[in-house]
């Protein structure tokens, strides 16, 4: 592959490169310095000064599915579901409840309950939602009542759903998918033009002018079609289509993945200084076993290597300075399209790929530190980017600390 002999070249600017340290070391490195900032806090000699970490800045989510916004789950599963949601995750995506043929199966009869169930429970957890999606190219995917209107009819329904849902959703959704995975099939653009792609960005921003439009692709992360991907961001981008970010799948490996490949497709990607999202990850993936029959069940040797296979995943994309977040494609196995990718067992019992990842990601990437101030009566602790409690001597401040932020000083009243 020609990705692959490039990356044997280019040096990518995020990591330090020097041979003598591993792989692990050069992206604990690469965490340090894009993931991190720092809390300085002044007080009296002698004060109790404890940092806690609340919440990443970083998105680690995953997708909700359809029984949660419309109830329509076991109720003791989602209670269950709801909880071991909130334990793991700090951001969420729509599996399906808002894509167009989900929403509207028959024309005129749109499902607004599913939806609107999803966004009740986020917005009452704080839980920022992605939008998935608003259009989808594939034509198996498009509705056979879409596929029989003119072209002009086709046009003005489109107009139609980009606006009002934009409009009834209006600063609600932190992001939207436009038009999903058009390098592998656009069905409106075959039937209306090129330019379909730059009306529908146009018309969502009539409804909501703040409306954050991605773009979202499939086998880009492997390098097979990277440099389709690329062709097409660029036209795109010619065209003045109002690109925010970049949604690059993670679920096109197999029961592991190439490091190189997806460390080299993250930095071309970054080349248009877009932030780049992992909306879909599943482990093992797509072209696992486990996908093509999914009662296979894994043997302890396979568990082992579905957690190291997915923290060697996040430990990369976490250590890419244009990456945002990453979002599992489901978590339990009662809801998920790769069951052997989940976390969590149908009756709830977390795997050893639930345990590595929770040491990752509230452990090795987590801040938590105690200190007794000393003369002078400053103490700075490097921390990695989100929210944070501070308290000295039982008062408590609550910060954000964020890439924007990269360093915060407090001082507390007792100094007054």
């Amino acid at each position: 592959m020609i990705y692959r002999l490039f990356s044997l070249f280019i040096i990518s600017s995020w990591l330090y490169t020097p041979s003598a340290i591993s792989q692990q070391d050069t992206l604990d490195q690469a965490i340090e310095k894009h993931r991190k900032g720092t809390i300085t806090i002044q007080a009296p000699k002698g004060a109790e000064v404890h940092v806690k970490q609340l919440s990443h800045e970083f998105w680690f989510g995953a997708a909700i599915a359809n029984g949660l916004g419309s109830g329509n789950m076991n109720p003791d599963d989602l209670e269950k579901y709801k909880a071991v949601f909130l334990e793991n995750f700090n951001s969420a995506v729509t599996e399906n409840a808002l894509k167009w043929a989900n929403m509207e199966p028959q024309k005129g009869q749109v499902n607004h309950e599913t939806v609107e169930g999803i966004l009740e429970w986020t917005e009452a957890n704080g839980i920022p939602l992605r939008g998935h999606n608003l259009f989808w190219g594939i034509e198996k995917f498009v509705q056979p009542w879409v596929k029989e209107l003119s072209d002009e009819e086709l046009e003005a329904t489109i107009k139609h759903r980009a606006i009002s849902i934009a409009k009834k959703y209006r600063g609600r959704f932190a992001e939207y998918d436009l038009n999903n995975e058009m390098i592998h099939g656009n069905y409106y653009e075959d039937r209306l033009g090129p330019d379909i792609t730059a009306k529908m960005a146009k018309w969502v921003l009539e409804g909501d002018p703040d409306a954050n439009l991605f773009l979202n692709d499939y086998d880009i992360l492997t390098g097979n079609r990277l440099s389709d991907y690329l062709t097409h961001i660029r036209d795109l981008l010619e065209q003045g289509v109002p690109i925010a970010g970049i949604g690059a799948q993670g679920h096109l490996h197999g029961s592991t993945f190439e490091r190189e490949a997806l460390q080299y497709s993250l930095d071309s990607l970054a080349q248009f200084g877009l932030p780049i999202m992992i909306t879909e990850f599943n482990m093992p993936g797509q072209r696992s076993k486990f996908y093509k029959d999914t009662k296979l069940e894994m043997t302890p040797e396979e568990e082992a290597q579905m957690a190291e296979e997915l923290v060697a995943y996040y430990r990369i994309c976490f250590a890419h300075p244009s990456v945002e977040g990453i979002l599992m494609w489901g978590f339990w196995e009662g809801a998920n399209w790769i069951p052997a990718s989940s976390l969590y067992t149908r009756d709830w019992h977390p795997r050893p790929a639930a345990k590595a990842y929770r040491e990752l990601i509230f452990d090795t990437w987590w801040t938590e530190a105690d200190h007794t101030m000393g003369e002078g009566g400053e103490w700075t602790v490097p921390a990695f980017y989100g929210t944070y409690q501070v308290t000295v001597d039982g008062e408590s401040q609550e910060v954000i600390l964020n890439k924007e932020k990269e360093k915060i000083k407090l001082t507390f009243s007792s100094l007054d």
